[in-house]
């Protein structure tokens, strides 16, 4: 099992980690992950972890798409990549929701299962430069043509030698995104995908693996980076209830009343009375009732938490877990990282 290390991306002020990150590549660790919202963005911290590492995967998970035309995303991130010694960066993807899309960065939420579409092919399209890049999808074209348009639009090809090798990862919830992921990317950054759950996601992945054809499918080369929050301590209460405000937070308010992706994740999970409980009183300005309907079964299904026994025997489900190759630890415990380490039974880097 190949392990990823997320770093903390809400904070007002820029915060790298970079001892603990050169700790995990010296244990083994495969990668190590990047995320924004209206905050710190993802790529320029890749950049500075670049100059601090040697061989460990640099990704996103995720940048937002709403905040990069595919050209500048794919440019990027094949300079940080070229600066970073080559095959290192994962470009990991993600749609957001309307009210970031169209509230922070200005654009239209539009049709987002199509759009994720255009997005990724633009992408291959630039990172292979087979030639000068056009498209004509029903959400993004190249070059431009729609309102405002000077019509000198030229197709243009990258000056930068990108790496067409280059994955491509996306970070998707609901049945189409998933199947579209599937079908289209290197690899899948699952929103709620644990031992529980995957007999939800399965048939998703498995409609798009069919478009993709080729024998394409788990096990075969289709990479699956999960992500789980890892504590180690005594007081399993006291762990659970402290990562029930970030979910009351997403599955209460982050979206709208009627579009909430994280609610509903977790009423696909087996919990719908919960999130809608949840997004009841969080709405009505009840925060920490909203916080302490999250039940303790779904923190700790998304989760290892405990003393190193307890999260020892829990991890056995996580290696087991069909298609899996990868998981990114949401901690900032030194102790934490060192464990997984030897749970995992890593090779440290020599």
């Amino acid at each position: 099992m190949k392990l990823g290390l997320s770093l903390s991306w809400a904070n007002p002020r820029v915060e790298l980690p970079v001892q603990r990150v050169t700790r995990a590549e010296q244990l083994g660790y495969d990668s190590v992950w990047t995320a924004e919202i209206y905050g710190q963005d993802a790529i320029t911290p890749l950049a500075y972890l670049a100059a601090h590492t040697t061989r460990i995967r640099l990704g996103t998970a995720v940048i937002q798409t709403a905040a990069r035309t595919p050209a500048a995303t794919a440019l990027a991130m094949a300079t940080v990549d070229q600066l970073a010694g080559g095959g290192r960066v994962v470009i990991g993807l993600g749609l957001s929701g309307p009210q970031i899309v169209e509230g922070w960065y200005g654009t239209p939420w539009g049709k987002p299962n199509a759009r994720l579409r255009d997005y990724v092919e633009i992408l291959r399209k630039v990172l292979r430069r087979e030639g000068p890049v056009a498209h004509d999808g029903p959400e993004i074209q190249l070059p431009y043509r729609g309102p405002g348009a000077s019509g000198l639009g030229k197709p243009l090809k990258s000056v930068l030698h990108t790496d067409p090798a280059t994955k491509i990862f996306l970070g998707t919830g609901q049945p189409a995104n998933v199947s579209l992921t599937a079908e289209l990317a290197d690899g899948w950054l699952p929103m709620g995908y644990n031992p529980e759950t995957k007999h939800i996601f399965a048939p998703w992945l498995e409609r798009g693996f069919a478009r993709a054809g080729g024998g394409k499918g788990l096990g075969k080369g289709f990479e699956i980076q999960a992500g789980c929050q890892v504590n180690v301590t005594d007081d399993v209460r006291g762990a659970l209830d402290a990562l029930k405000p970030f979910i009351g937070l997403y599955v209460g308010g982050m979206g709208a009343r009627s579009k909430n992706f994280h609610k509903e994740m977790m009423k696909l999970r087996g919990f719908p009375e919960a999130a809608e409980r949840i997004q009841e009183l969080f709405l009505a300005g009840k925060k920490a009732e909203a916080f302490a309907a999250v039940p303790d079964e779904y923190v700790d299904q998304g989760a290892l938490i405990g003393p190193p026994a307890r999260i020892r025997e829990r991890f056995k489900t996580w290696r087991e877990l069909e298609g899996l190759t990868g998981l990114t630890l949401h901690t900032e415990q030194e102790q934490a990282i060192e464990l997984m380490a030897e749970i995992a039974e890593l090779e440290p880097a020599r």
